[in-house]
């Protein structure tokens, strides 16, 4: 697969409009926000939603918020 990297940069993914990761083994993009997966045939990635797998590999996880302490709002302070 032979995507540039500034095309890479400047595609998004049509269902969620999060960023796409290559997965060179499966020759596909992955949104990295719903984790669909998009083929990419003769270099050319195929943006369709139609067309997308959900991807086996899961997409990373979004850092959990912080708890919150007793000075948050809604904490028992005292």
């Amino acid at each position: 697969m032979n995507i540039d990297d500034w095309l890479l940069e400047i595609l998004a993914c049509p269902q969620c409009r999060a960023s796409l990761r290559t997965d060179e083994s499966a020759n596909e993009l992955v949104c990295t926000g719903c984790g669909l997966a998009y083929p990419v045939r003769d270099d050319i990635p195929v943006l369709l939603v139609d067309e997308a797998r959900q991807s086996s590999s899961p997409a990373p996880a979004a850092p959990a918020a912080p708890s919150g302490g007793p000075d948050s709002p809604g904490g028992s302070a005292g």
